[in-house]
């Protein structure tokens, strides 16, 4: 049952990575444990570290969304297209997303985006 439960983990998180598109490694392998333990506990943490590594997911979790979706602020117009995976220019001011750390938004050409703030690498663009 384990082994079937694994399997199906394994499955979801490569089928998934191709929708999240997101290149950090470090958030990946930790989103793939949380995941992972949630499916099948300890076994499930260990694989799912490794494959959310080895793919590099990140998705940010619903209460991310949902902050985002909600807040109000102008919105900054760049000449560069926002694409998943690429970086905000500079001159694209990122917010914090209170209680998480690990995401940032802006407000680019009306549209919210979900970045990564060291690298300031679009996540999740929420249209």
């Amino acid at each position: 049952m384990r082994m079937r439960i694994l399997l199906a983990l394994l499955a979801t998180t490569a089928f998934t990575s191709g929708v999240a598109l997101a290149q950090d490694i470090e958030g990946g392998a930790r989103r793939g444990a949380a995941d992972g333990a949630a499916v099948a506990g300890p076994l499930g943490a260990a694989v799912g570290s490794i494959v959310g590594g080895a793919i590099g997911i990140i998705e940010p979790p619903p209460p991310v969304v949902t902050y985002v979706e909600r807040e109000r602020g102008p919105s900054v117009v760049l000449h560069e297209k926002v694409a998943i995976g690429e970086p905000l220019p500079v001159s694209g001011i990122i917010h914090e997303v209170a209680q998480h750390d690990d995401f940032a938004y802006a407000v680019v050409n009306n549209e919210r985006v979900i970045v990564e703030p060291s690298t300031r690498k679009v996540i999740k663009i929420i249209k």
